[in-house]
């Protein structure tokens, strides 16, 4: 029985020293990924806020539709990261979810379904590179755009959103639902 525990014991020192990280780096890299989501964030909504502010709807979905995708590529460049955001119910198709981020995101929606809180999480892959993943949870100010549909949405912003993004799916959401990811690849 001390044989078969010795055994069992290396095998799992072994495994656990091949596919883990350090304690210490996790949380190195949570707190990176935590800085990166948080700046992105501020700035894509500071921009957007200002957009609703000049005309609503149907000044803030066109400037979504041309400048998400590079104030994103800025801030990853900024960072020398990757940062993604991507969900299961797309509005842009060129944020569609890898195989791996798919399995993140049906993850969070079981979590979210039970009740449980979601957290980050940090992973490293075969070849060595680091992953953050946070969920996105809507809140109030993204129902004008994003909210179920009879209910937030106006005729124009409905049909606005239908002309420039024809296979939406990013919508009929309420407040506090789970939208989606920030996906973080690290280069370093």
């Amino acid at each position: 029985m001390l044989k078969y525990f010795l055994i069992l014991s290396l095998l799992l020192s072994i495994v656990a020293c091949d596919t883990s990280m350090s304690l210490k780096e996790k949380q190195e890299y949570l707190k990176k990924g935590k800085q990166i989501t948080q700046a992105t964030f501020k700035e894509l909504s500071g921009n957007l806020i200002q957009q609703m502010k000049l005309g609503g709807p149907p000044q803030a979905v066109p400037f979504c539709n041309l400048q998400a995708l590079p104030i994103t590529n800025q801030m990853s460049e900024k960072f020398n990261v990757t940062i993604k955001r991507t969900s299961d119910k797309l509005r842009n198709s060129k944020n569609s979810p890898t195989k791996r981020e798919v399995a993140i995101i049906k993850q969070y929606q079981i979590l979210f379904e039970n009740k449980k809180e979601l957290s980050p999480i940090v992973e490293i892959d075969s070849h060595n590179k680091k992953h953050y993943y946070a969920p996105i949870k809507l809140n109030a100010k993204c129902l004008a755009c994003h909210g179920e549909l009879r209910k937030q949405l106006s005729i124009k912003t409905d049909s606005l959103i239908k002309s420039l993004y024809p296979n939406d799916m990013a919508i009929n959401y309420k407040n506090g639902d789970f939208r989606g990811i920030w996906s973080i690849d690290f280069k370093n």
